[in-house]
Formats: C-alpha cells, structure tokens, sequence
C-alpha cells in the first residue's frame, strides 16, 4: 500500500520534470538551454527505468539505460565543442 502511494509520488514528479525539460527544450532560447534540457530529459528516463527495474526486480532494461547515458554523454560533449568552437571563431573576427 505504502509502495504503491510513493510510485505515484514518484511517478508524477518523474512527469513533472520531464514536461518542464522539454519545455525548456522547445523555448530554447539558446543551443547550450536546449542542451541541458535534452540531458534532464534523458537523466529523468534514466531514472524511470533505473526506478522500474528495482520496483520489478529485473535487469532487461540496463542495456537501454547504458545507451541512453552513453548518448546523453556524447551529444554533450558535441555540442560543447560546437559551441567552443563557435565562440573561438567569433572572438577572432573582433
């Protein structure tokens, strides 16, 4: 009884945090928002699945999970880099 009221809790704050960061996602204003955003969003799934396996008492999905941290890393650092190199070029023109 006690579980089931906390995975509601959980659940709807879990959603909650997911519509903001993809608010966040859609008002922008800049690349570097959008970037965060993106990452919230793909840490809150992380933590919806990580939650759902120990809820379930399985593991089928830590191949999805490592994925999806994986790419959450990756399309970080791209678009640090980008941004980077965006700054580098636009200082040199002044």
């Amino acid at each position: 009884m006690v579980i089931d009221v906390l995975v509601w809790i959980f659940g709807t704050m879990f959603a909650v945090a997911a519509l903001l960061a993809v608010i966040r996602i859609i008002r922008g204003p800049s690349i570097v928002d959008r970037m965060v955003a993106s990452d919230a969003l793909l840490t809150i799934l992380i933590c919806v699945l990580v939650a759902d396996m120990i809820i379930r008492g399985h593991t089928d999905t830590i191949p999805l999970v490592l994925a999806l941290a994986m790419t959450a890393f990756i399309a970080s650092v791209a678009v640090a880099r980008h941004v980077t190199r965006q700054e580098a070029n636009a200082s040199e023109r002044f």
